[in-house]
Protein backbone atom coordinates (compact mmCIF):
# COMPACT_ATOMS: atom_id res chain seq x y z
CA UNK A 1 0.00 0.00 0.00
CA UNK A 2 1.44 3.37 -1.03
CA UNK A 3 1.06 6.72 0.69
CA UNK A 4 -1.16 9.27 -1.03
CA UNK A 5 1.04 10.74 -3.78
CA UNK A 6 0.79 13.38 -6.50
CA UNK A 7 -1.00 11.04 -8.91
CA UNK A 8 -3.56 9.68 -6.47
CA UNK A 9 -4.07 13.10 -4.86
CA UNK A 10 -4.87 14.59 -8.28
CA UNK A 11 -7.30 11.77 -9.12
CA UNK A 12 -9.08 12.12 -5.78
CA UNK A 13 -9.42 15.90 -6.10
CA UNK A 14 -10.58 15.69 -9.74
CA UNK A 15 -13.11 12.97 -9.09
CA UNK A 16 -14.39 13.84 -5.62
CA UNK A 17 -13.47 17.50 -4.98
CA UNK A 18 -17.04 18.38 -5.90
CA UNK A 19 -20.53 17.29 -4.86
CA UNK A 20 -20.29 13.49 -5.01
CA UNK A 21 -22.82 10.84 -4.11
CA UNK A 22 -21.15 8.25 -1.90
CA UNK A 23 -22.34 5.14 -0.09
CA UNK A 24 -21.46 5.53 3.59
CA UNK A 25 -21.41 2.42 5.80
CA UNK A 26 -21.53 2.37 9.57
CA UNK A 27 -21.79 -0.58 11.96
CA UNK A 28 -23.04 -1.03 15.49
CA UNK A 29 -22.96 -4.38 17.32
CA UNK A 30 -21.83 -6.09 14.09
CA UNK A 31 -24.91 -4.83 12.24
CA UNK A 32 -24.02 -2.85 9.09
CA UNK A 33 -25.97 0.18 7.88
CA UNK A 34 -25.47 1.83 4.47
CA UNK A 35 -26.89 5.03 3.03
CA UNK A 36 -26.12 7.49 0.24
CA UNK A 37 -24.68 10.86 1.25
CA UNK A 38 -23.56 13.98 -0.60
CA UNK A 39 -19.87 14.28 0.16
CA UNK A 40 -16.87 16.27 -0.96
CA UNK A 41 -13.17 15.34 -0.78
CA UNK A 42 -10.39 17.59 0.50
CA UNK A 43 -6.95 16.79 1.92
CA UNK A 44 -7.48 13.13 2.80
CA UNK A 45 -11.04 13.43 4.08
CA UNK A 46 -14.63 13.54 2.89
CA UNK A 47 -17.04 16.09 4.35
CA UNK A 48 -20.81 15.76 4.71
CA UNK A 49 -23.43 18.20 6.01
CA UNK A 50 -25.87 16.21 8.10
CA UNK A 51 -28.09 16.19 11.17
CA UNK A 52 -26.55 15.36 14.54
CA UNK A 53 -29.55 13.24 15.58
CA UNK A 54 -29.60 11.17 12.40
CA UNK A 55 -29.09 7.42 12.53
CA UNK A 56 -25.67 7.68 10.91
CA UNK A 57 -24.41 10.17 13.49
CA UNK A 58 -25.79 8.11 16.36
CA UNK A 59 -24.05 5.03 14.93
CA UNK A 60 -20.77 6.92 14.42
CA UNK A 61 -21.02 8.10 18.03
CA UNK A 62 -20.98 4.44 19.09
CA UNK A 63 -18.42 3.26 16.52
CA UNK A 64 -16.52 5.90 14.52
CA UNK A 65 -15.03 3.38 12.06
CA UNK A 66 -16.80 3.82 8.71
CA UNK A 67 -16.41 2.83 5.08
CA UNK A 68 -17.50 4.59 1.96
CA UNK A 69 -17.47 4.03 -1.75
CA UNK A 70 -18.08 6.01 -4.88
CA UNK A 71 -16.98 6.12 -8.49
CA UNK A 72 -14.34 3.35 -8.72
CA UNK A 73 -13.21 4.02 -5.13
CA UNK A 74 -13.68 2.37 -1.76
CA UNK A 75 -12.14 3.35 1.56
CA UNK A 76 -12.15 3.02 5.32
CA UNK A 77 -11.91 5.90 7.74
CA UNK A 78 -12.89 7.49 11.01
CA UNK A 79 -16.06 9.59 11.29
CA UNK A 80 -15.67 12.78 13.32
CA UNK A 81 -18.51 15.15 14.20
CA UNK A 82 -17.03 18.64 13.72
CA UNK A 83 -20.14 20.15 15.28
CA UNK A 84 -22.51 22.90 14.25
CA UNK A 85 -21.93 24.31 10.76
CA UNK A 86 -22.19 27.83 12.19
CA UNK A 87 -19.32 27.44 14.67
CA UNK A 88 -16.46 29.85 14.09
CA UNK A 89 -14.05 26.90 13.76
CA UNK A 90 -16.15 25.51 10.88
CA UNK A 91 -16.45 28.78 8.90
CA UNK A 92 -13.76 27.93 6.33
CA UNK A 93 -14.84 24.34 5.64
CA UNK A 94 -18.52 25.32 5.63
CA UNK A 95 -17.87 28.09 3.05
CA UNK A 96 -15.98 25.56 0.93
CA UNK A 97 -18.84 23.03 1.21
CA UNK A 98 -21.45 25.69 0.45
CA UNK A 99 -19.69 26.40 -2.87
CA UNK A 100 -19.58 22.73 -3.82
CA UNK A 101 -23.15 21.99 -2.75
CA UNK A 102 -24.61 25.15 -4.32
CA UNK A 103 -27.09 23.19 -6.51
CA UNK A 104 -29.08 21.97 -3.50
CA UNK A 105 -27.81 23.45 -0.24
CA UNK A 106 -30.48 26.17 0.03
CA UNK A 107 -33.44 24.05 -1.14
CA UNK A 108 -35.07 24.06 2.30
CA UNK A 109 -33.76 20.64 3.32
CA UNK A 110 -31.19 22.14 5.71
CA UNK A 111 -31.84 24.41 8.67
CA UNK A 112 -28.60 26.27 9.31
CA UNK A 113 -30.09 27.97 12.39
CA UNK A 114 -30.44 24.55 14.03
CA UNK A 115 -27.32 23.68 16.02
CA UNK A 116 -27.93 20.03 15.15
CA UNK A 117 -26.94 20.76 11.54
CA UNK A 118 -23.35 19.57 11.65
CA UNK A 119 -20.36 18.73 9.52
CA UNK A 120 -19.24 15.12 9.44
CA UNK A 121 -15.58 14.63 8.57
CA UNK A 122 -14.56 11.20 7.36
CA UNK A 123 -10.79 11.06 7.86
CA UNK A 124 -9.63 8.38 5.45
CA UNK A 125 -7.19 5.74 6.64
CA UNK A 126 -6.89 3.49 3.60
CA UNK A 127 -8.54 3.03 0.23
CA UNK A 128 -8.51 1.47 -3.21
CA UNK A 129 -8.87 3.68 -6.28
CA UNK A 130 -9.18 2.55 -9.89
CA UNK A 131 -8.42 4.64 -12.95
CA UNK A 132 -7.97 3.49 -16.54
CA UNK A 133 -7.37 -0.11 -15.49
CA UNK A 134 -4.81 0.80 -12.81
CA UNK A 135 -5.44 -0.13 -9.18
CA UNK A 136 -4.03 2.23 -6.55
CA UNK A 137 -3.93 1.06 -2.93
CA UNK A 138 -3.64 4.17 -0.79
CA UNK A 139 -2.50 4.69 2.79
CA UNK A 140 -4.03 8.04 3.83
CA UNK A 141 -2.48 8.06 7.32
Amino acid sequence: MDKLNETTRAIMEERFGKDSLMALATAVDNVPFVRTVDACYKDGAFYVITYARSGKMQQIGKNPRVSLCGEWFTAAGIGVNLGYVGKKENAEIFAWLRERFTAWIDNGHNNFDDENTVILKIALTEGVLFRQGVRYEIDFS
